[in-house]
């Protein structure tokens, strides 16, 4: 994405993006916040504190797991749990 590009979805102009990614000058926790949907990745990635990029997909799934039951949740992640084991054994013998 070019600077105009994400100046325009944030609303802003295209040399304040320059001076940020040179990091002349910090956005404000609102502007991050912008940048990071924009970008489709989390806050966290944008900053530096992690570098686990997430996408949307993923979050939305986390974020309506987070939201069921307790027994919903432990079906789920049992269910998740047996499928990554199975594909890590898949990729390990690939």
């Amino acid at each position: 994405m070019s600077q105009e590009e994400l100046g325009k979805a944030i609303k802003v102009h295209a040399p304040i993006i320059g001076r940020y990614e040179r990091d002349e000058v910090k956005p404000s926790i609102e502007t991050a916040t912008k940048i990071a949907e924009a970008l489709e990745v989390s806050l966290d990635y944008l900053t530096g504190l992690s570098d686990l990029e997430l996408d949307t997909d993923t979050v939305n799934i986390i974020t309506s797991l987070q939201q069921l039951n307790s027994e919903d949740k432990m079906h789920i992640l049992t269910t998740l749990n047996a499928l990554i084991r199975d594909a890590k054994t898949r990729n390990a013998y690939a």
